[in-house]
């Protein structure tokens, strides 16, 4: 039981106003062509000057985030509401989008001093369904953020399954199934059952479902949920351990997205599977070594047990493709800590089977403002996946994005499928654009995006 209170999940964001004329009394801004974020006292009618640099979408985020930020930590008496006067050519939902989660903060904590309230945009040529929609992106990157931001000793396995299952209650559309660790062994979820057996807290599948009368088209999105990892007995070192409560920002992502897809009302059918199991050490750990079988029946060899990603990954994909036939998969998962190193930490890794697929994910987050780079699938490092005691190899050694990658392609069978590798910028641990220190809702606001390209 928790032993403190929590902030409520989702948390709440700030109220945007649309309006033609300014209020008398409301601290004002104005943007600039200064650089990007700098917010600078101004006189006058105007309280701030805010600089949008070029004006690219990214700049018009940073600026609201700076906004957000600058009156947050206005003296003595931070401003409740703000006000900003903006021209015609501004990119109002990109600014707003930046305002919404550039404040967004995650702390337990005995101070309950309140924040920023409205944020009032004096414009008119805002289009109020762009900002309305921008404001379900920026709630699903929010909620992504809280979840993984959540302490460990709060957010097992059946914390996460039983706070999903609440989100979306009331979501249009939507039905919640919560598989417990019965009847994931009565059906053979190998890898999630060897993952979880070192935790006194037992695995969970998490299975969400959207299905809007007469869509086209069906999504599997399937995100790892390993609510933390101390990597069992391939024990991870001490220092960064406490980042692991984050490692199940995938499975954030896709309950974060398919809750704002329902709430759009997108004309497309999205399942969404969290695997989620707490990654321990104890008498019941898995080993290096030993063999599992996965739900289907193909046995993965076990190299290094702080690869568990990937085994929970394996059961819920093989799972998901079999039971509902969805016309595309997308596997969202912190993987590698090599992915960190070929790409950085504001960059997420893309890997796809179908260029189509491919292409509508980095349109989608570029439209979006989340940067994935695609790799390849190199097939000269396949056959290193390929096992001797059992079916494919967990951790085959070589460049490790690619290869986990290439074993989480054994489990795909020919259906168009792409994996997102986000160990990157899932975290942070600065300052920049939207983005504040900790958990970031990486991939959220694209998977939405992706579901709305097909609608």
């Amino acid at each position: 039981m928790p032993r403190f209170p929590l902030p409520p999940v989702p948390s709440p964001l700030i109220d945007v106003e649309l309006s033609g004329s300014p209020r008398r009394g409301v601290p004002t801004a104005v943007v600039d062509t200064g650089k990007a974020g700098d917010v600078r006292d101004a006189d006058g009618e105007f309280r701030w000057l805010v600089g949008v640099g070029e004006g690219s979408a990214k700049d018009w985020r940073t600026a609201g985030a700076a906004l957000v930020r600058a009156a947050r930590a206005d003296g003595e008496k931070p401003a409740r509401d703000v006000q900003v006067q903006l021209a015609p050519d501004a990119r109002v939902p990109e600014f707003v989008l930046g305002a919404l989660l550039g404040g967004y903060q995650f702390k337990v904590s005995a101070d309950t001093r309140p924040g920023l309230r409205t944020l009032r945009l004096i414009t008119a040529s805002a289009d109020q369904d762009a900002v309305a929609r921008v404001r379900e992106l920026a709630a699903a990157t929010a909620l992504a953020r809280d979840l993984a931001n959540t302490p460990s000793n709060i957010k097992n396995p059946a914390w996460l399954a039983e706070t999903a299952e609440r989100v979306v209650t009331g979501a249009p559309g939507v039905r919640a199934t919560i598989r417990d660790e019965a009847w994931l062994a009565e059906q053979g979820f190998g890898g999630v059952l060897a993952v979880g057996g070192g935790s006194a807290s037992p695995p969970r599948l998490i299975e969400l479902t959207y299905r809007p009368r007469g869509a086209a088209k069906h999504l599997l999105f399937v995100g790892k949920g390993i609510t933390f990892d101390t990597g069992g007995l391939s024990i991870k070192p001490a220092e960064g351990m406490h980042l692991m409560r984050t490692d199940m920002a995938g499975g954030a992502a896709v309950i974060a997205a398919l809750r704002a897809i329902a709430t759009l009302r997108l004309d497309v059918r999205v399942t969404a599977l969290v695997p989620a199991a707490e990654n321990h050490v104890s008498g019941g750990s898995y080993r290096p070594g030993d063999v599992v079988r996965h739900y289907g029946g193909k046995t993965t060899e076990v190299g290094n047990t702080d690869a568990e990603g990937r085994m929970v990954l394996a059961d819920a994909l093989v799972y998901g493709i079999r039971r509902f036939r969805p016309d595309a998969v997308v596997d969202v998962a912190t993987l590698t800590g090599a992915m960190k190193v070929a790409l950085g930490v504001r960059t997420g890794g893309l890997f796809a089977t179908d260029d189509e697929l491919a292409k509508r994910l980095a349109e989608a987050g570029e439209r979006t403002g989340e940067a994935f780079w695609r790799m390849p699938l190199l097939e000269a490092h396949a056959e290193a996946v390929r096992g001797e005691l059992g079916d494919v190899k967990q951790a085959p050694g070589g460049p490790g994005g690619i290869t986990a990658a290439l074993f989480l392609r054994e489990f795909v069978d020919g259906v168009p499928w792409a994996h997102l590798d986000i160990a990157g910028p899932a975290r942070a641990d600065k300052t920049y654009a939207e983005v504040v220190p900790g958990a970031t809702g990486f991939a959220a606001r694209t998977l939405v995006e992706l579901a709305a390209s097909y609608a």
